[in-house]
């Protein structure tokens, strides 16, 4: 099909807070080899993206310079090399970059269909959450059945997915949150133990059960040394995220006496092949546990493309539980 050669995006006009978000008209792209471009109808929003927005994650070399990891829509272009998808397939795709706009690029092979029963809207919100929690829980972290799992910040949109994804393997889950709403959250989701962090010792609540076997964390700072001390021995700490900073000063004998791993990843600067491998271990194994109603998709808020200074304002407020989307042609 033929394209405008513009299209609404949201540019970043200089590091800084919510409201330098910018409605701007940019070229509509084009696809490279093995890349298909998207009419986006949806766009998660997710914190790289306030990072990013801030200064303090720049995106690839390769990546649109537009904020934006996740979208669902319909293939409206195919690039040489692409053999799965047609023009009008329906898709949710992990994205470079990008999302923040009426049409994206990106490879072929980091798009899945939608699952069974879901709306574009729920769609949008699984690639960045599955493709994060897949990777690291499962794939690096190992987590098994009958591990005591724990995640921190049990009611943002990595929280609401692992909590689901850990319960459907079998996993005895635990969470941490804010209050005591978002800790009932946790448990609806499938926590077998939910802590208020601002009431309750999670170092104490996981040693009485014996100690975590994993720990999936975003917070960092302090937490690392706390973390270390929850841990069972042979237990495995994974590291996403640093949202109280990635500097402490450790203890390492502990690590060596009882035998700990402490490993983490970022998502988007690992290679096409990388992400493209962790989107078929997706398919396999977790759409099927949405299709099967064990994961759902939880939803906090939408807002208009042009509003998107207003969704960052509510992933930095702290009070969202669950997913916050932008909606651009849905």
């Amino acid at each position: 099909m033929t394209l405008s050669h513009s299209m609404l995006a949201i540019e970043i006009s200089a590091p800084g807070g919510p409201d330098v978000l910018t409605p701007a008209s940019v070229p509509v792209p084009v696809p490279g080899h093995g890349q298909i471009v998207i009419r986006v109808a949806w766009a998660g929003v997710n914190r790289p993206d306030a990072l990013q927005r801030a200064g303090a994650y720049a995106p690839p070399p390769s990546a649109s310079p537009l904020p934006g990891l996740e979208c669902s829509g319909t293939v409206v272009e195919v690039g040489p090399g692409v053999t799965r998808w047609q023009i009008g397939d329906q898709v949710c795709a992990l994205l470079p970059g990008g999302g923040y706009a009426e049409y994206v690029a990106t490879p072929g092979a980091h798009a899945l269909p939608i699952p069974k029963g879901l709306s574009l809207r729920e769609a949008a919100c699984l690639p960045e959450t599955c493709f994060t929690v897949w990777s690291n829980v499962v794939m690096r972290g190992g987590l098994r059945a009958g591990e005591r799992f724990l995640v921190h910040g049990g009611t943002s949109g990595i929280g609401t997915t692992a909590i689901q994804i850990a319960r459907a393997l079998g996993a005895r889950v635990f969470a941490t949150a804010g209050s005591d709403e978002k800790c009932e959250v946790c448990r609806s989701l499938g926590a077998e133990g939910a802590i208020n962090y601002r009431t309750e010792d999670y170092v104490a609540v996981l040693k009485a059960q014996g100690g975590a076997n994993l720990i999936l964390d975003m917070v960092g700072g302090p937490y690392i040394e706390r973390n270390i001390k929850a841990l069972a021995d042979d237990g495995r700490l994974v590291q996403i995220a640093f949202l109280q900073g990635p500097k402490v000063t450790l203890n390492l004998a502990e690590v060596m006496t009882r035998r700990l791993t402490l490993t983490g990843s970022t998502l988007r600067p690992q290679s096409d092949l990388a992400k493209a491998r962790i989107a078929r271990a997706v398919e396999a194994e977790v759409w099927p546990m949405i299709e099967r109603g064990a994961v759902k998709v939880v939803m906090d808020s939408e807002h208009a493309l042009a509003d998107a200074a207003a969704a960052h304002w509510r992933i930095e407020s702290g009070g969202h539980v669950g997913k916050i989307v932008l909606r651009v042609a849905g």
